[in-house]
């Protein structure tokens, strides 16, 4: 078991947790349940599938909860544009956002190429 908060993966995924939460604030109310939920789960299910990888004994298990959050950051990177395009998101907060999403997802593949070389050791 590794405790996630030494992984700076987990903490740039939280900060961006917390700026999407605090952008989606001003989506409208009418997405409340739709594209606001959504990037917000999204957003959060990075960061807690790393945690939850964490608690797991053994590199397999561990590998798999990073590929659900790799998954969950590449669906996130869409919503973003998406919110974006339908003027939700100013561009300099979308271009902030996605550089940092941009970042997390290369940060996760490289975890899991370490991961998969670790377990196959």
């Amino acid at each position: 078991m590794k405790d996630f908060h030494d992984l700076h993966v987990w903490e740039r995924s939280h900060r961006l947790t917390l700026a999407i939460y605090s952008a989606t604030v001003r989506f409208p109310r009418e997405e409340l349940y739709g594209l606001t939920s959504q990037i917000r789960r999204c957003a959060v299910s990075i960061g807690a599938n790393i945690a939850e990888g964490c608690g797991k004994i053994g590199n397999n298990e561990f590998q798999r909860f990073l590929q659900i959050a790799a998954g969950s950051a590449s669906e996130l990177d869409y919503e973003l544009l998406l919110a974006k395009d339908l003027g939700y998101l100013t561009e300099p907060d979308y271009a902030r956002m996605a550089d940092e999403l941009s970042q997390i997802r290369k940060m996760l593949t490289s975890l899991l190429r370490k991961v998969n070389v670790e377990r196959k050791s």
